[in-house]
């Protein structure tokens, strides 16, 4: 029999497996989140200094408030949806990101093309992203009056109607509170289709309420 408390090489074995399951969920507790930015020009910091732009901003953002999280900034400027789309797959298997931000759509509506296919496409990844684990964030546009009322306002209805259909969160409009002024103009760049710097702080601010829920 053997002496109370002494531990044999069984009770030893059993004491390593469960040290080794709670120190792995523990590590697992501690990986920080992982943003993806697959965007546009308007997260691409066109036209900016290098680390002005709205997608650097959140990076700052998520240090200040302690939140454990590293961004990848995947945006190019020009990108469509058909691009996002092409890229996404790869893009989830080398980053395996916790959350995708999608801010894809605007270059669809300048080139004229097909609003079924935008809304496709944004469904498609936002599908795709969901079933690699991630939460996702789509990030609307506008055109302006121009385009033709009907058009505009079935554009800026095909974000929520993705996200919705999707179970996906939506920020409306990237841009409430920069192009929607009584004086738009001030806070673009001569070309008066990109922000300057001053307006990417409240870019972020239009994009980071519903981010924080999600990384909640």
């Amino acid at each position: 029999m053997q002496p109370p408390f002494l531990l044999n090489r069984r009770h030893f074995s059993v004491a390593a497996f469960w040290t080794g399951v709670l120190g792995s969920c523990a590590a697992g507790a501690a990986q920080p989140a992982t943003i993806l930015v697959l965007g546009d020009s308007l997260s691409a910091e066109y036209g900016l200094r290098r680390g002005s732009g709205w997608v650097a901003l959140l990076e700052q953002r998520l240090a200040r408030e302690k939140i454990a999280a590293r961004v990848v900034n995947a945006s190019i400027s020009g990108e469509t949806t058909s691009g996002g789309r092409s890229r996404l797959p790869a893009l989830l298997s080398q980053h395996r990101p916790s959350h995708l931000v999608l801010e894809l759509g605007g270059n669809d509506a300048l080139r004229g093309l097909p609003l079924t296919m935008t809304q496709d496409n944004l469904s498609w990844m936002t599908q795709a992203a969901q079933k690699a684990g991630a939460k996702v964030l789509l990030v609307g546009m506008q055109v302006p009056p121009n385009y033709g009322a009907d058009y505009a306002r079935r554009f800026a209805a095909l974000f929520v109607q993705v996200a919705r259909a999707q179970k996906a969160a939506v920020v409306p409009f990237l841009l409430q509170g920069v192009a929607d002024g009584p004086d738009p103009t001030r806070l673009f760049q001569p070309d008066r289709i990109h922000p300057r710097e001053e307006a990417h702080p409240i870019m972020l601010g239009n994009v980071w309420p519903e981010l924080k829920k999600l990384l909640s």
